[in-house]
């Protein structure tokens, strides 16, 4: 069609599209977007039907999530910086972030939609020899999408080159400060590079829809929550075996610092004795103290800990790391018979990792040691441990429980090799 204006004008003899074809373009460029987006049918997924009560129709969840829900409203209407959705699975992350999505679509912003595990699957393929896309175009596809959403992100089979394409693309994503949603159960399992770039203050924010319980006690070791609840402050004995006036007293002095600990847990206690003067027993007695007062605890035996760091993935094992983190973030972390004379180099820089962590974060933290194991303790680590400023160092001067009276070791005489008769 032509506009009706004088000869003048700077539209005369233009053509226009009409009105019904402008519709006609305008539908079909949101059906270019919708395919270009991935979604498929996941485009029924919007604001209006998300459930804020998740799956499991739990109401306490219902005030919370609406929040989400709200703030994820306000990233769809502006689409800046990065947010990131985690909770348990069925809890609604893939909804909400699909309604983001669709909200986008209508407003005629590109999107792209993937599924972290199809995505690297596809990028395998594309070395294949009867692919219709080159690798090249996909990962393009992907590090460019003006509003990019990753789905289930940390469910995919994790290997080097994995973690590699993924850092490749949310770095340069990252970089560029492009928009991009990510949904994950959780960020605590992710390699530590992702974690740094998700969690980058002034670009990300993150919405815990549902976060679980953790357990009030992580055990790390042999010992048993049931024999940690046998022993309690009450149970603790400060008559000792065999025990003197003196030696009484130290265990009466380490139960009542045990106790206000326990209490109260602040900086560092550092139970130091023979082998069985009762320092686990103390050490129990306050993690058990922790679960009555519904309180997260950590409790770990070094040597166990040691060999399992040893024996599981080696240096660089996911599995090691996860549990390095949890024990650097842990509430209170409880080290029973902390002794690294027989850890390989790398296991005592990784211990020094978590307690030095500890020590500038102050972080509640309580260690038990025998006499030997705190001299042959690395200096950096004994520096810390003997600290006034923020560890109290409590010695239990007591023998043996079991009925060992501690003696000095006797020495044989000794033995001149004779010499050669020839």
């Amino acid at each position: 069609m032509t506009l009706d204006v004088p000869v003048d004008h700077p539209d005369f003899g233009e053509r226009f599209p009409c009105e019904c074809t402008l519709k006609e373009m305008s539908g079909g460029r949101t059906e270019r977007l919708e395919r270009y987006s991935n979604l498929g049918p996941l485009v029924r997924l919007t604001f209006e039907n998300f459930k804020p009560e998740g799956l499991d129709g739990d109401p306490s969840q219902r005030t919370h999530c609406g929040e989400c829900c709200k703030a994820a409203r306000a990233y769809a209407d502006d689409p800046r910086g990065w947010l990131v959705i985690t909770g348990p699975s069925g809890c609604g992350k893939t909804h909400l972030a699909a309604a983001i999505a669709n909200h986008c679509l209508k407003k005629g912003i590109p999107v792209f939609w993937t599924i972290v595990p199809d995505l690297l699957d596809h990028l395998r393929a594309t070395f294949g020899p009867s692919s219709d896309v080159t690798y090249d175009d996909l990962f393009e596809r992907v590090r460019n999408a003006p509003l990019l959403v990753l789905d289930d992100l940390g469910t995919h089979s994790s290997t080097p080159w994995a973690e590699e394409k993924l850092f490749q693309v949310l770095n340069h994503r990252f970089n560029a400060q492009l928009p991009t949603i990510v949904t994950a159960i959780s960020l605590e399992d992710l390699d530590h590079r992702l974690q740094t770039r998700l969690r980058s203050p002034g670009l990300s924010r993150e919405l815990k829809l549902k976060t679980t319980t953790p357990p009030l006690l992580t055990l790390i070791g042999a010992i048993s929550e049931a024999t940690i609840c046998a022993m309690s402050f009450k149970s603790f004995d400060v008559r000792g075996m065999n025990a003197d006036r003196e030696q009484r007293e130290s265990l009466r002095i380490a139960l009542e610092a045990a106790r206000a600990f326990a209490e109260s847990p602040a900086d560092w206690l550092v139970i130091v004795g023979t082998s069985g003067c009762g320092k686990t027993h103390l050490a129990a007695a306050v993690a058990n103290h922790q679960i009555e007062a519904k309180r997260v605890a950590c409790f770990v035996s070094v040597p166990e800990l040691l060999d399992r760091l040893r024996s599981s993935f080696g240096p660089e094992g996911k599995e090691n790391e996860l549990t390095l983190e949890r024990l650097r973030n842990c509430p209170l972390l409880i080290l029973d018979d902390l002794r690294m004379e027989m850890a390989t180099t790398w296991a005592r820089e990784k211990m020094y990792q978590v307690l030095n962590y500890r020590y500038n974060g102050r972080l509640a933290t309580l260690i038990t040691a025998t006499d030997p194991a705190m001299e042959s303790l690395d200096s950096r680590l004994k520096s810390r441990l003997e600290d006034p400023r923020i560890s109290n160092v409590v010695p239990i001067a007591a023998p043996d429980y079991r009925g060992g009276q501690d003696k000095p070791l006797s020495r044989s005489p000794s033995r001149r090799r004779p010499k050669d008769q020839s």
